[in-house]
């Protein structure tokens, strides 16, 4: 009997202990499978004229160029797509030192209160900046939001508030934010025009976040003793189904629909989509992905001219040196229909009546590409040197050290 007893025990145990290995799921924002079927059904029915999305734009990130959208200005609710805000801030904390990847944050009561997409963080529980990054940027998770939240800003009051003033400065002006995760519906807005911005800057400000939306699959809290890890599993199907995507950002409640900002890579040309209040999420991802084959399918991003090239000689009055070299401040990069690549033509324009002293890196003109007499570019054109002002004495100075170089020339 005894005997029993023990082997009943020490089954139960067993059972328990391979319990606690499974893995916790947090509860995904309205996405759970990608039916690759269904999506390449829809997306061959779809017209890009006729989208199901409610608002809808496709850009090119290098230029910021508008190469397709719908109802790109309307105001919606956008749900989770609001984390790219809050990654922007959290990375813009991270540059300026406010804290790092290794910094550790505390769990408090209220960011453990939130529901919705979470990795059920516990109150007192101490994880790295790095880990609930990974959190909200694969698993969308809210609690692991407001704790990064809480740790760059105090508050997550606080935190929104530098959410409304970045939109601003971005230029943001059909944008308003009520909470750092999305979970708000009424007066909580944005539009396919703004986030296109947001995600933008956040791309190409702050590349690194990519190391984290383009991971499919990853782990948390697996190295806590006692504690159950979370499966991270990304709520963007496309990082693993649509060949190029980095990104960005999921989002649903049953006010704003399925919706996505899509970010992808390919031959160096990188693009975003975002569509709002699609009907169901086969739908937001057969849509994004079809917006995205146009973009490369049509378009590429060409660089054209490299930063510190010789546009040409630039005339300076009254300076020591009586011309500059004028040079691309930066490489030059146009996104172009495929195909016009040699049909560019440029024209320089240099400003009038440029006077010593001149900086280095001072604005000397601009080139302005030109294709069938249709702009789609322009640079500008910078000193590459200082150039100072031709005084009496700096004249006088300047023959002496000729007269030198002359007389030592001549010996």
């Amino acid at each position: 009997m005894l005997k029993k007893t023990l082997l009943l025990s020490l089954s139960f145990l067993l059972l328990l202990a391979d319990i606690m290995a499974l893995p916790v799921y947090g509860r995904i924002e309205g996405v759970v499978e990608y039916d690759s079927v269904e999506v390449m059904k829809i997306q061959s029915n779809t017209s890009l004229t006729d989208l199901k999305a409610k608002a809808a734009i496709l850009v090119e990130c290098s230029t910021g160029t508008v190469l397709l959208e719908k109802n790109s200005h309307e105001r919606l609710p956008i749900a989770s797509i609001t984390k790219i805000m809050s990654m922007l801030l959290i990375m813009e904390a991270i540059d300026a030192g406010i804290i790092s990847y290794d910094t550790k944050v505390t769990v408090s009561e209220y960011s453990w209160s939130f529901g919705g997409s979470q990795v059920w963080l516990e109150p007192g529980e101490v994880f790295t900046v790095d880990e609930l990054l990974k959190a909200v940027a694969i698993h969308s998770a809210n609690d692991a939001t407001v704790a990064l939240a809480e740790a760059v800003a105090g508050s997550e009051e606080t935190f929104v508030a530098m959410m409304n003033q970045k939109a601003r400065e971005l230029g943001m002006k059909d944008t308003n934010f009520l909470d750092c995760t999305g979970l708000t519906d009424t007066g909580h807005f944005s539009s396919a025009y703004d986030i296109a911005v947001m995600s933008r800057e956040l791309l190409l400000k702050h590349p690194e976040i990519t190391k984290y939306t383009s991971t499919w699959h990853a782990k948390f809290r697996e190295n806590v003793p006692g504690k159950n890890y979370v499966s991270l599993d990304n709520t963007n199907k496309l990082v693993r189904h649509y060949s190029g995507t980095v990104g960005l950002k999921t989002g649903y409640t049953s006010a704003a629909g399925h919706c996505l900002a899509a970010a992808a890579v390919r031959n160096g040309q990188q693009l975003i989509s975002v569509v709002l209040g699609e009907p169901d999420s086969n739908t937001r991802f057969a849509e994004s992905r079809k917006l995205l084959d146009y973009g490369f399918a049509n378009f590429e991003t060409v660089l054209v001219d490299n930063m510190g090239d010789v546009v040409q000689l630039v005339e300076v009055k009254k300076g020591l040196q009586p011309v500059t070299k004028a040079v691309f401040k930066e490489d030059v990069r146009l996104l172009l229909r495929k195909g016009e690549k040699g049909k560019i033509e440029r024209e320089i324009k240099i400003m009038a009546d440029i006077r010593a002293p001149v900086m280095s890196g001072q604005k000397t003109g601009e080139v302005i590409y030109t294709i069938s007499g249709k702009e789609v570019g322009r640079a500008d054109i910078v000193a590459s040197g200082e150039v100072q002002r031709a005084t009496f004495l700096r004249i006088m100075l300047r023959l002496m050290q000729e007269w030198f170089c002359l007389g030592r020339a001549a010996n």
